[in-house]
């Protein structure tokens, strides 16, 4: 047996070698399709030719004794991997320089990301940061803003600060007046007020974005980010779209005012949920390595969920909730949830129980979307 297991590994191991090279082969196309397509001028993405792809892949499932899910996992690798081939090149065929940026907080894991992102789009970035201030002195790498004599050089300022810090680095750049575009990232936007009314008054035209994702986000993903639109819808999305240039990027325009209430919901409850589910494991007095190793699938899921929200800064996490004005409406919802769920099973009414899970299921996005 050993010696037949051997041989299968061998050949195996022959047709990794082989489907390595036409992968290889696959990108090099990918690469003269991203060439064409520079040429004329044609997006990188086009939605309906991966759809094909993925159906394709999809149908072949049976045939290869393994699971839809299996195959689309494997072929949407593929297809990331040839956008990303496509972009690069279409990227260096444009030469087109991009814009010169800068990037504030850019040595913090966000500020990092933005960095690297928009370097590779085509921009020169370069970055501020208060933690760089013991560091040797470096090319287009400032401690502050007072060594920038003049910020009016870059074609747009990106700020990527905590929370807490957001209003007082915009009001800096207030009084210093660029007219160079001005783009903030937070979370929260309500205590921004001021701020993006000082830059108004100083003439510098202020941005307000948030992207939908984290640091460790791949960028040949979707990648949804929110415009929370402060004056003139179309003029800031030139801007934002000029700036981030993507073939992955999904811009989603609504009025400031909505924005935290969306956040509330989209961040505050579900940061929070995790939190109160590992929170009220902790009270049950069982033991950790015991759950872990009897764990349910439902159990695994939401429990790697609520270990994405505690491996992260509860700073963070501390600030998005207290600066969120909506989450009194959250919180309510949340205690009046668990009050209608835990009073069906008590009084025994699984009529009850039945349509509040339907409703619910209403508000979730279709395992298809």
């Amino acid at each position: 047996m050993n010696d037949e297991i051997g041989t299968l590994r061998d050949r195996i191991a022959e047709l990794d070698r082989a489907l390595l090279e036409l992968l290889g082969e696959r990108f090099r196309l990918a690469a003269r399709v991203g060439e064409l397509k520079a040429e004329a001028g044609r997006p990188v993405v086009v939605r309906e030719v991966e759809q094909r792809v993925l159906g394709r892949a999809r149908d072949a499932a049976e045939l290869c004794g393994v699971t839809p899910e299996v195959m689309e996992a494997i072929f949407g690798a593929i297809i990331r991997g040839s956008v990303e081939r496509q972009h690069r090149v279409g990227v260096a065929r444009e030469a087109r320089g991009g814009g010169r940026i800068l990037v504030a907080g850019a040595g913090g894991a966000m500020g990092g990301w933005l960095r690297r992102f928009l370097e590779g789009i085509g921009h020169r970035v370069e970055g501020v940061d208060p933690a760089w201030g013991s560091l040797p002195e470096g090319e287009g790498r400032y401690a502050g803003f007072d060594e920038i004599a003049d910020l009016d050089r870059y074609d747009a300022i990106l700020v990527s600060v905590s929370l807490d810090r957001m209003p007082g680095v915009l009001e800096e750049l207030a009084r210093r007046a660029p007219r160079t575009t001005v783009v903030e990232i937070a979370s929260v936007k309500d205590h921004l007020r001021p701020a993006f009314a000082a830059l108004h008054d100083a003439g510098t035209p202020a941005v307000s974005i948030h992207p939908m994702f984290g640091p460790s986000k791949n960028p040949y993903e979707p990648l949804t980010v929110i415009h929370a639109v402060w004056e003139d819808e179309g003029a800031e999305r030139e801007r934002i779209l000029d700036l981030l240039q993507h073939p992955y990027l999904d811009l989603v325009s609504l009025p400031f005012e909505l924005h935290d209430r969306l956040a509330g919901w989209l961040l505050g409850l579900s940061h929070l949920t995790g939190m109160v589910f590992a929170r009220a494991l902790e009270r049950s007095g069982l033991d950790p390595a015991m759950l872990e190793r009897v764990a349910s699938t439902s159990f695994k899921r939401q429990s790697a969920t609520s270990r994405s929200v505690l491996d992260g800064n509860p700073d963070l996490y501390f600030t998005i909730q207290r600066l969120n004005p909506h989450r009194g409406e959250v919180y309510a919802a949340l205690h009046t949830a668990i009050g209608e769920l835990t009073a069906a099973v008590e009084r025994n009414d699984r009529e009850s129980f039945r349509e509040i899970l339907a409703g619910a299921a209403g508000m979730l996005p279709s395992r298809n979307r």
